[in-house]
Protein backbone atom coordinates (compact mmCIF):
# COMPACT_ATOMS: atom_id res chain seq x y z
CA UNK A 1 0.00 0.00 0.00
CA UNK A 2 1.10 3.78 -0.92
CA UNK A 3 1.44 6.00 2.33
CA UNK A 4 -1.46 8.74 2.23
CA UNK A 5 -0.74 12.39 2.66
CA UNK A 6 -2.72 12.50 4.96
CA UNK A 7 -1.44 13.33 8.95
CA UNK A 8 -2.50 12.08 12.48
CA UNK A 9 -0.31 14.71 14.88
CA UNK A 10 -0.05 12.83 18.39
CA UNK A 11 -0.24 15.91 20.62
CA UNK A 12 0.60 15.99 23.97
CA UNK A 13 -0.94 18.36 26.71
CA UNK A 14 -0.30 19.57 30.67
CA UNK A 15 -0.28 17.31 33.18
CA UNK A 16 -2.77 19.70 35.28
CA UNK A 17 -3.71 23.06 35.42
CA UNK A 18 -0.19 25.46 34.72
CA UNK A 19 0.85 27.47 31.71
CA UNK A 20 0.91 25.02 28.42
CA UNK A 21 3.71 26.63 27.35
CA UNK A 22 6.27 26.08 30.17
CA UNK A 23 5.85 22.15 30.09
CA UNK A 24 5.62 21.98 25.99
CA UNK A 25 7.75 23.00 23.26
CA UNK A 26 6.65 25.69 21.38
CA UNK A 27 6.43 22.84 18.18
CA UNK A 28 2.86 21.93 19.42
CA UNK A 29 1.72 25.73 19.21
CA UNK A 30 2.83 25.59 15.69
CA UNK A 31 0.64 22.50 15.26
CA UNK A 32 -2.20 23.72 17.05
CA UNK A 33 -2.35 26.80 15.20
CA UNK A 34 -2.09 24.41 12.10
CA UNK A 35 -5.09 22.27 12.92
CA UNK A 36 -8.46 22.30 13.02
CA UNK A 37 -9.93 19.06 13.24
CA UNK A 38 -9.27 16.69 16.44
CA UNK A 39 -9.70 13.69 18.01
CA UNK A 40 -10.44 14.17 22.09
CA UNK A 41 -11.10 12.30 24.74
CA UNK A 42 -13.49 15.54 26.43
CA UNK A 43 -14.09 18.58 24.07
CA UNK A 44 -14.63 21.06 26.80
CA UNK A 45 -11.29 20.75 28.03
CA UNK A 46 -9.55 20.14 24.78
CA UNK A 47 -11.65 23.42 23.40
CA UNK A 48 -10.25 25.24 26.57
CA UNK A 49 -6.26 23.58 25.97
CA UNK A 50 -6.36 24.78 22.39
CA UNK A 51 -7.31 28.31 23.46
CA UNK A 52 -4.77 28.30 26.01
CA UNK A 53 -2.39 27.65 23.60
CA UNK A 54 -3.61 29.60 20.43
CA UNK A 55 -5.94 32.09 21.98
CA UNK A 56 -6.47 33.80 18.89
CA UNK A 57 -7.90 30.74 16.70
CA UNK A 58 -11.35 30.40 16.21
CA UNK A 59 -13.33 28.00 18.25
CA UNK A 60 -16.04 27.76 15.68
CA UNK A 61 -14.05 26.40 13.34
CA UNK A 62 -12.19 23.35 15.28
CA UNK A 63 -14.13 19.75 14.72
CA UNK A 64 -13.73 17.99 17.31
CA UNK A 65 -14.80 14.23 17.51
CA UNK A 66 -15.19 12.69 21.01
CA UNK A 67 -13.15 9.72 21.78
CA UNK A 68 -13.82 8.18 25.26
CA UNK A 69 -15.14 4.91 26.73
CA UNK A 70 -18.97 5.69 25.39
CA UNK A 71 -17.35 5.96 21.65
CA UNK A 72 -18.92 2.67 19.29
CA UNK A 73 -15.48 1.06 18.29
CA UNK A 74 -17.68 1.31 14.84
CA UNK A 75 -16.91 5.42 14.60
CA UNK A 76 -13.12 5.60 14.95
CA UNK A 77 -11.90 4.73 11.03
CA UNK A 78 -14.44 7.30 10.45
CA UNK A 79 -12.54 9.98 12.65
CA UNK A 80 -9.71 9.75 10.15
CA UNK A 81 -11.73 10.48 7.09
CA UNK A 82 -10.03 13.67 6.45
CA UNK A 83 -6.34 11.77 6.92
CA UNK A 84 -7.78 9.83 4.38
CA UNK A 85 -8.35 12.94 1.87
CA UNK A 86 -5.03 14.11 2.54
CA UNK A 87 -5.31 16.20 4.86
CA UNK A 88 -3.90 16.36 8.76
CA UNK A 89 -5.78 15.42 12.26
CA UNK A 90 -4.59 15.81 15.57
CA UNK A 91 -4.88 13.26 18.59
CA UNK A 92 -5.24 15.25 21.88
CA UNK A 93 -4.32 13.62 25.20
CA UNK A 94 -6.46 14.67 28.18
CA UNK A 95 -3.38 14.76 30.39
CA UNK A 96 -0.09 13.82 29.01
CA UNK A 97 0.80 12.12 25.94
CA UNK A 98 -1.63 10.43 23.46
CA UNK A 99 -1.94 6.52 23.39
CA UNK A 100 -0.02 5.71 26.78
CA UNK A 101 -2.76 4.89 29.22
CA UNK A 102 -4.98 6.62 27.02
CA UNK A 103 -7.34 5.86 24.49
CA UNK A 104 -5.84 7.02 21.63
CA UNK A 105 -4.18 4.01 21.01
CA UNK A 106 -7.06 2.52 19.43
CA UNK A 107 -6.87 5.61 16.34
CA UNK A 108 -3.26 5.45 16.47
CA UNK A 109 -3.46 1.68 15.30
CA UNK A 110 -6.18 2.33 12.70
CA UNK A 111 -4.04 4.62 11.60
CA UNK A 112 -1.12 2.25 11.04
CA UNK A 113 -3.67 -0.21 9.68
CA UNK A 114 -4.68 2.10 6.97
CA UNK A 115 -0.92 3.35 6.19
CA UNK A 116 -1.83 7.14 7.45
CA UNK A 117 1.46 8.96 8.45
CA UNK A 118 1.39 9.09 12.61
CA UNK A 119 3.73 11.85 13.98
CA UNK A 120 4.49 12.16 18.19
CA UNK A 121 5.16 15.11 19.26
CA UNK A 122 7.22 15.79 22.08
CA UNK A 123 5.62 16.70 25.58
CA UNK A 124 4.76 15.18 29.36
CA UNK A 125 4.64 11.54 30.03
CA UNK A 126 3.82 11.34 33.76
CA UNK A 127 5.02 7.30 33.87
CA UNK A 128 8.48 8.29 32.18
CA UNK A 129 8.87 11.23 34.12
CA UNK A 130 7.96 9.91 37.42
CA UNK A 131 10.52 6.86 36.44
CA UNK A 132 13.84 8.91 35.84
CA UNK A 133 13.20 10.66 38.77
CA UNK A 134 12.64 7.47 40.79
CA UNK A 135 16.17 6.34 41.14
CA UNK A 136 15.04 2.59 40.16
CA UNK A 137 15.81 0.63 37.33
CA UNK A 138 15.39 2.43 33.82
CA UNK A 139 16.62 -0.54 31.63
CA UNK A 140 13.67 -2.32 32.90
CA UNK A 141 10.22 -1.63 33.52
CA UNK A 142 6.98 -2.56 33.46
CA UNK A 143 3.97 -0.23 33.17
CA UNK A 144 0.75 -2.19 35.32
CA UNK A 145 -2.14 0.29 34.80
CA UNK A 146 -4.54 0.12 37.68
CA UNK A 147 -4.41 -2.46 39.95
CA UNK A 148 -7.53 -4.75 41.46
CA UNK A 149 -10.04 -2.67 43.54
CA UNK A 150 -10.79 -5.29 45.83
CA UNK A 151 -8.95 -5.87 48.80
CA UNK A 152 -8.07 -9.22 48.27
CA UNK A 153 -7.02 -9.30 44.71
CA UNK A 154 -5.03 -6.04 45.03
CA UNK A 155 -3.06 -7.95 47.86
CA UNK A 156 -2.09 -10.82 45.53
CA UNK A 157 -0.91 -8.69 42.88
CA UNK A 158 0.96 -6.50 44.79
CA UNK A 159 2.90 -9.57 46.32
CA UNK A 160 3.35 -10.70 42.67
CA UNK A 161 4.49 -7.87 41.35
CA UNK A 162 6.94 -7.04 44.07
CA UNK A 163 7.91 -11.12 43.54
CA UNK A 164 8.78 -10.38 39.98
CA UNK A 165 10.64 -7.17 40.47
CA UNK A 166 13.02 -9.12 42.78
CA UNK A 167 12.96 -12.38 39.79
CA UNK A 168 13.70 -10.02 36.69
CA UNK A 169 15.53 -6.70 38.38
CA UNK A 170 12.50 -5.03 37.11
CA UNK A 171 10.79 -1.96 38.14
CA UNK A 172 7.34 -2.10 38.82
CA UNK A 173 4.95 0.88 37.38
CA UNK A 174 1.52 1.00 38.50
CA UNK A 175 -1.55 4.13 39.08
CA UNK A 176 -4.72 4.59 41.09
CA UNK A 177 -7.97 6.53 40.28
CA UNK A 178 -7.08 9.90 42.36
CA UNK A 179 -9.12 9.39 45.43
CA UNK A 180 -8.22 6.09 46.18
CA UNK A 181 -4.97 7.15 46.29
CA UNK A 182 -4.07 7.11 49.93
CA UNK A 183 -5.91 3.65 50.57
CA UNK A 184 -3.38 2.53 47.87
CA UNK A 185 -0.52 3.92 49.87
CA UNK A 186 -1.84 1.80 53.52
CA UNK A 187 -1.97 -1.24 51.36
CA UNK A 188 1.07 -1.08 49.98
CA UNK A 189 2.66 -0.04 53.32
CA UNK A 190 1.12 -2.98 54.85
CA UNK A 191 1.69 -5.79 52.41
CA UNK A 192 5.19 -4.93 50.66
CA UNK A 193 8.44 -6.03 52.50
CA UNK A 194 10.58 -3.49 54.40
CA UNK A 195 12.85 -3.42 52.24
CA UNK A 196 11.30 -3.07 49.13
CA UNK A 197 11.60 0.70 47.75
CA UNK A 198 9.18 2.36 46.87
CA UNK A 199 8.54 6.10 44.65
CA UNK A 200 5.53 7.81 45.05
CA UNK A 201 5.59 10.91 42.17
CA UNK A 202 2.66 12.96 42.80
CA UNK A 203 1.43 15.99 40.85
CA UNK A 204 4.36 16.25 38.25
CA UNK A 205 5.52 19.30 36.41
CA UNK A 206 2.89 21.03 39.05
CA UNK A 207 4.27 23.67 41.92
CA UNK A 208 3.34 21.14 44.15
CA UNK A 209 5.32 18.37 42.40
CA UNK A 210 6.01 15.70 45.01
CA UNK A 211 8.72 13.29 44.63
CA UNK A 212 10.45 10.53 47.11
CA UNK A 213 11.70 7.45 46.89
CA UNK A 214 12.04 5.39 50.15
CA UNK A 215 11.66 1.63 51.66
CA UNK A 216 8.60 0.75 53.00
CA UNK A 217 10.09 0.81 56.41
CA UNK A 218 11.04 4.36 55.86
CA UNK A 219 7.45 4.97 53.98
CA UNK A 220 6.04 3.39 57.23
CA UNK A 221 6.90 6.66 59.20
CA UNK A 222 5.83 9.24 56.93
CA UNK A 223 2.59 10.88 56.65
CA UNK A 224 1.52 12.49 53.08
CA UNK A 225 -1.85 13.38 51.85
CA UNK A 226 -2.38 11.89 47.66
CA UNK A 227 -5.78 12.64 48.10
CA UNK A 228 -7.02 13.58 44.55
CA UNK A 229 -3.63 14.32 44.11
CA UNK A 230 -2.70 12.56 39.81
CA UNK A 231 0.26 9.93 41.10
CA UNK A 232 2.67 7.68 39.80
CA UNK A 233 3.70 4.37 42.38
CA UNK A 234 6.77 2.48 41.74
CA UNK A 235 8.31 -0.22 43.40
CA UNK A 236 11.11 -2.39 43.08
CA UNK A 237 12.77 -5.15 45.44
CA UNK A 238 16.62 -5.44 45.54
Amino acid sequence: MIEKDGKLYLIPTRLGDNAPLEVLPISIKKIIESLDEYIVENEKTARRFIKRICPGKSQASLRLHVLNKYTDASQLPLFLKGCEQGEAIGLLSEAGCPGIADPGADVVKIAHENDIRVIPLVGPSSILLALMSSGMNGQQFTFNGYLPIEKSERKKELKLLEKISYERNQSQIFIETPYRNNSMLSDICDILGKHTSLCIASDITLPTEYIKTKTIAQWRHVSVDLHKRPTIFIIQKG
